[in-house]
């Protein structure tokens, strides 16, 4: 049962896990990590309040999250192929999966920067710092330690999310334990792709803590 082939494929099916992984959420901060920021920045009781502005992406991040992460890949796929040039495949599911993590991202940044201590963004204005500034110096700075921890929880959601497009054809280890696990009743390798997903989320979630705890000043 267990030949070079399936071996490889097992291989293969964590790299393509990892890929589209580390690369949906890349993408995902390269864009959430701003819209956060604006989140915050324009608020109620933020730097610079902005009504508009926030209700807008406030709007946007409530309406993606509300789509389930497999019907939203299936409206994405018209977006997709345009992307890409093709709807299957790990390469693919990066979109929908970055576009799926954006708000999620967006909303982890903006719990983060409002933990941040009001009166050290006060003495920061007392100083004249600009916007700008207190954003990239103090509440950036400030709030490393829950932007890292929430780094990790969003890391391992869109790992998860990744496994679930294996029910779409999206590739990498969630594909594998359907096509043999669920399709050719073949128990034994769906078991390994859920422990080896299990030990990638465990890995994740180590990873982050042990540099959340070496930014963390209050240790």
């Amino acid at each position: 049962m267990w030949s070079e082939a399936i071996i490889k494929m097992m291989i293969e099916g964590v790299g393509e896990t990892l890929y589209m992984t580390l690369f949906s959420t890349i993408l995902g901060y390269l864009f959430g990590l701003p819209m956060g920021v604006i989140l915050t920045v324009t608020d109620k009781g933020g730097l610079k309040p902005n009504k508009v502005i926030y209700k807008i992406l406030d709007v946007i991040a409530n309406v993606v999250r509300s789509v389930p992460f497999l019907i939203l890949l299936i409206v994405l796929i018209p977006f997709t192929r345009m992307i890409v040039g093709k709807s299957y495949g790990s390469t693919a599911t990066v979109v929908s999966l970055t576009v799926a993590a954006i708000p999620f991202i967006a909303r982890m940044v903006e719990s983060s920067l409002k933990e941040v201590d009001p009166g050290v963004v006060e003495a920061a204005r007392s100083m004249g710092a600009g916007t700008f500034t207190i954003v990239w110096k103090v509440l950036l700075v400030e709030g490393r330690t829950s932007l890292v921890t929430g780094a990790t929880i969003a890391t391992a959601t869109i790992l998860g999310y990744s496994a679930m497009a294996g029910s779409v054809g999206g590739g990498g280890l969630g594909d594998i334990a359907i096509q043999y696990g669920y399709y050719r009743y073949q128990t034994d390798i769906m078991l390994v792709t859920v422990v080896l997903l299990v030990l990638l989320v465990q890995l994740f979630q180590t990873a982050g803590t042990m540099i959340a705890s070496r930014l963390d000043k209050r240790k």
